[in-house]
C-alpha cells in the first residue's frame, strides 16, 4: 500500500471514530437532558401529590440525573427492552399533567405499553391515551380510603388529614426513619411526624442541640438530605426541620406523655428503643392519650404479637383470620434480617419448595456490642467491636417462620458480627425439591425484581465486583447477588445484600403505611 493510500485510511478510519464519539457524546447530551426536566417533574410529582415513580420497579424519586440514566440502563441490561430517558420522559410529562392523586407511576411500563399502542407522539396525544387509563385504574382503588377512617375507631369518619407518627426513642432507626417521614412531607403527605420521644440526658437546651446534630450528620449516611438547616425551637421544645415543627418529649417510660395536649391525635407510636418488646411494656403506650397502634422495631417476645414483614403477607395472628395484622394495636416488625430474608425465601419456596436450609449472616456491628473488651451480658459480644468477628445468634430463622407458617421449623440460622458500620450479607443455604441451575434461579429472582409483587422488597444486583459499601442506602429489604449464586442438583446457595439501617427503616415505613391504611394505586396496574 502506498504512503497516500495509507494516509487516506488512516484519515477516514479517524473521521469515522471521531464521528462515533460524536454521536456518543450527543446521545448522552440528549439524555442527560431529559432526565434533568425528568427530575423537575419526579419530584414535583412527589412533592405535590406523593406520587412516586418507578422504571420497572426502580424507585426514581431523589436521584440525580445521572443515576435516572443508569435506571434506564438496568432495565435495557436485563429487561431485553432498551429504553431511555429520551423514550420515557414524553410519557412522565403526560403523567405529569394527569396526575391529581397519590399514585406509583412505573414510566418504564407505561412507555412499552404506549409503545404497543401506538400511542407516543405528541404530549397532547399521549394525554389523550393515558387519561381514561388512569381514570380506570383510579375507580377501581381504593388508595384514598385512609381518609375516611380513623385506625382506632375504623367506622368513624375523619377529616382529610395525615396519619400523625410518633417516634419513642432516636437511635440509628429512629433518626432514618425521622429523615425518611420529613422527606415525605408535602401537600401529598399521608403520615406526619409529629413527636418524638426520648429520656433526657442533658439540660433541655444541649439536649435539643445535641438531638439535632444527631439527625443533621451521620457518619454512615451522609449529612440530611435537605434544603434548610434543623433548627431548634427552645421555647416550645421542638425541632424545626424543612418546615415540619417536631415536638421533643422527654419520658422515662411508655405511658407518662399526654399526645392530645400537643395536638396529637390516634398516633402510631414507632417504638425504636427496643427496651419494651413484649404485650405487657408495649401495651402503655396505648394509655397515652392520643396513641392508636403501636409499630415495634426489634423482634418480639410474645408469641401473640403478629410479627410482619413488610410485602410478605398474609400474616396469621394466632387464633384469628388471615391478614387481621392491620386490625391489631401492636405489631411487630421484625429484624432487619428477618426483613432480608423472608421475601427471598417467600419467592424461592413458592416457585421450587424448600425442605430445609440455614441462614448465616454476616452482620455489621452494633450499638449493643461494645467499642473496646468490657463486660457485656451476652457471649463474645463484649469482645471489641472494631477489632473482632464476633460469633452469635439471630431469631431470624425462627421469625421467618411466625411471618411464613410453612417455614417453620426447616430453618437454623446464625450471626457473625464483622467490623463494618452498616450493610450487611445473609448467606442461604437452601435445600430444594427440585434441581435448578444458576441461570434459572438468577432470571427468577431478576425477574421478582422487577415485576413481582415483592419487588420493593427484592433488588438483584449482576456486578462481579460489588462490594457492602455499594448497598449503603437501597430501600429494599435485600439485594440478591447474582455473581455469586451457587446451585449443585437441588442445593441452591444465595447471597443476598441488605442495608440493615436504611433498608430495614424502609420496611418499617411500608408496615406504618398499611398500619395507617395507606395504599398507592400502580399504574400501570
Amino acid at each position: 500500500m502506498s504512503h497516500d493510500k495509507k494516509k487516506r485510511r488512516l484519515d477516514r478510519d479517524a473521521e469515522v471514530a471521531q464521528l462515533s464519539h460524536d454521536n456518543e457524546l450527543h446521545d448522552w447530551q440528549q439524555q442527560e437532558e431529559d432526565a434533568d426536566r425528568m427530575v423537575m417533574l419526579i419530584g414535583s410529582m412527589y412533592r405535590d401529590n406523593n406520587s412516586v415513580v418507578e422504571v420497572f420497579g426502580r424507585r426514581l424519586v431523589k436521584m440525580s440525573s445521572a443515576k435516572v440514566i443508569e435506571e434506564h440502563g438496568f432495565v435495557s441490561e436485563h429487561f431485553g427492552k432498551k429504553l431511555t430517558t429520551r423514550d420515557t420522559f414524553p410519557v412522565l410529562d403526560a403523567l405529569h399533567q394527569l396526575g391529581e392523586h397519590s399514585m406509583r407511576y412505573d414510566i418504564g411500563k407505561a412507555t412499552l405499553l404506549c409503545q404497543q399502542n401506538n400511542a407516543c407522539g405528541s404530549t397532547e396525544k399521549l394525554v389523550t391515551y393515558l387519561r381514561p387509563l388512569i381514570a380506570s385504574t383510579q375507580k377501581t382503588s381504593h388508595h384514598d380510603e385512609f381518609f375516611k377512617k380513623d385506625i382506632s375507631s375504623p367506622r368513624q369518619v375523619l377529616a382529610r388529614r395525615p396519619q400523625d407518627i410518633v417516634l419513642y426513642g432516636f437511635g440509628r432507626i429512629g433518626r432514618l426513619l425521622a429523615r425518611m417521614l420529613v422527606e415525605k412531607t408535602g401537600s401529598g403527605c399521608k403520615m406526619l411526624l409529629r413527636a418524638i420521644v426520648v429520656r433526657q440526658k442533658l439540660d433541655p437546651k444541649l439536649d435539643l442541640q445535641k438531638r439535632a446534630s444527631l439527625l443533621m450528620s451521620d457518619s454512615v449516611h451522609g449529612s440530611f438530605p435537605g434544603t434548610c438547616t434543623i433548627t431548634v425551637d427552645e421555647s416550645s421544645q421542638a425541632l424545626v426541620v424543612n418546615g415540619n415543627k417536631i415536638n421533643v418529649i422527654y419520658a422515662a417510660r411508655p405511658g407518662e406523655v399526654n399526645f392530645e395536649s400537643y395536638g396529637i391525635r390516634n398516633a402510631i407510636v414507632i417504638d425504636n428503643t427496643g427496651i419494651w418488646r413484649d404485650r405487657d411494656g408495649l401495651s402503655k403506650h396505648l394509655a397515652s392519650p392520643g396513641v392508636a397502634k403501636v409499630l415495634l422495631t426489634a423482634p418480639a417476645k410474645d408469641a401473640n404479637i403478629p410479627t410482619v414483614v413488610a410485602g410478605v403477607e398474609p400474616v396469621i395472628v394466632p387464633g384469628k383470620e388471615e391478614a387481621s395484622w392491620v386490625d391489631e394495636n401492636i405489631v411487630c416488625a421484625a429484624s432487619c434480617t428477618t426483613n432480608a430474608i423472608a421475601p427471598v425465601l417467600q419467592v424461592v419456596e413458592k416457585e421450587y419448595g424448600l425442605v430445609k436450609g440455614h441462614i448465616e449472616t454476616v452482620h455489621s456491628f452494633t450499638n449493643d456490642q461494645n467499642l473496646a473488651d468490657n463486660f457485656h451480658t451476652k457471649k463474645r459480644r463484649g469482645r471489641s467491636a472494631v477489632l473482632n468477628m464476633v460469633i452469635t445468634e439471630t431469631g431470624a430463622g425462627t421469625a421467618v417462620g411466625k411471618c411464613l407458617p410453612q417455614l417453620a421449623g426447616k430453618l437454623t440460622a446464625n450471626a457473625i458480627r464483622v467490623p463494618t458500620p452498616d450493610v450487611s450479607l445473609a448467606i442461604l443455604v437452601l435445600t430444594l425439591e427440585r434441581e435448578v441451575t444458576v441461570e434459572e434461579v438468577n432470571q427468577f429472582l431478576l425477574a421478582a425484581s422487577l415485576e413481582g409483587p415483592l419487588k420493593d422488597q427484592i433488588d438483584y444486583v449482576a456486578n462481579g465486583d460489588a462490594a457492602s459499601s455499594d448497598m449503603v442506602g437501597s430501600r429494599s429489604a435485600c439485594i440478591v447477588d447474582s455473581c455469586a449464586t451457587i446451585t449443585q442438583g437441588s442445593q441452591l446457595n444465595l447471597y443476598c445484600w441488605y442495608d440493615n439501617e436504611f433498608g430495614y427503616s424502609c420496611q418499617v415505613i411500608r408496615v406504618a403505611q398499611k398500619l395507617a391504611g395507606v395504599h398507592f394505586t400502580r399504574f400501570p396496574s
